[in-house]
């Protein structure tokens, strides 16, 4: 993988969902049990799982066209939900004890085996913080159960703004009281790394082939000669001798 020969930035700030935790194996897995206590284990959990998270794409872009105001990811993730559930023909409104613990499921997702270790290298020698379009206590309850040692816990939440709008970007390096080009987006996602690198920042990519099953990423098509790339976090932290 690539190192860049520039120096290392002053912080780094970390996309989440797929770089630092594998979405799809946990929430296959905890779909999978809350299937069959609706009695629809006929229904494929990992299927279910990618219709939840793709739809993910179509909202962001719908909420960047609308005048709604700013929601929680939670809110968001309830949404699509229900209508992952409407398409499976699932009444979404059959229990809500069950769904509102079923939306939780993105608060406990695993993290990639080389994640702690990583992020626990490479706060050694930088800050380290989350850049996500999760909110504060969905991070802050993955963090605790994962064991992720972040510095700060900061995103739209903070900004108040979505990913990829530039001022999601700036705001955070603007928080740390950084240029953007001293903060770097550690991320697996090539759409992602384009929007900082367009709003100035630094980007370091993280393969994750893994994270849709093997298949091709969606925003594959979006890879550039990025700043630095590796294979793991680990592997990004032994770049800078961490």
């Amino acid at each position: 993988m690539s190192q860049s020969s520039s120096p290392r930035p002053m912080a780094l700030a970390f996309d989440v969902f797929g770089t630092v935790v594998d979405w799809r194996t946990s929430i296959t897995r905890e779909s999978a049990g809350f299937l069959q206590r609706i009695g629809r284990d006929d229904v494929d959990p990992a299927a279910f799982a990618d219709a939840w998270r793709f739809r993910y794409i179509e909202v962001m872009a719908a909420y960047r066209t609308s005048n709604r105001g700013y929601v929680t990811l939670d809110v968001l993730h309830r949404e699509m939900l229900e209508d992952a559930l409407r398409a499976e023909g699932i009444d979404p409104t059959l229990d809500e004890a069950v769904l509102s613990d079923w939306n939780r499921a993105w608060h406990r997702l695993d993290p990639w085996p080389d994640s702690v270790e990583g992020l626990t290298r490479l706060k050694v020698g930088l800050p380290i913080v989350t850049l996500s379009n999760g909110n504060i206590g969905l991070m802050l309850e993955m963090a605790r159960r994962a064991g992720l040692p972040w510095d700060a816990i900061l995103g739209a939440e903070v900004t108040r703004i979505y990913k990829p709008d530039p001022r999601a970007y700036l705001g955070t390096a603007e928080i740390l009281g950084l240029r953007p080009e001293q903060l770097c987006l550690v991320a697996a996602h090539h759409s992602d790394l384009a929007a900082a690198r367009a709003s100035g920042l630094r980007t370091a990519y993280i393969a994750r082939p893994n994270e849709y099953g093997g298949r091709l990423a969606p925003d594959a098509g979006a890879a550039q000669d990025w700043d630095w790339s590796a294979d793991s976090l680990t592997a990004l932290a032994a770049q800078w001798s961490l």
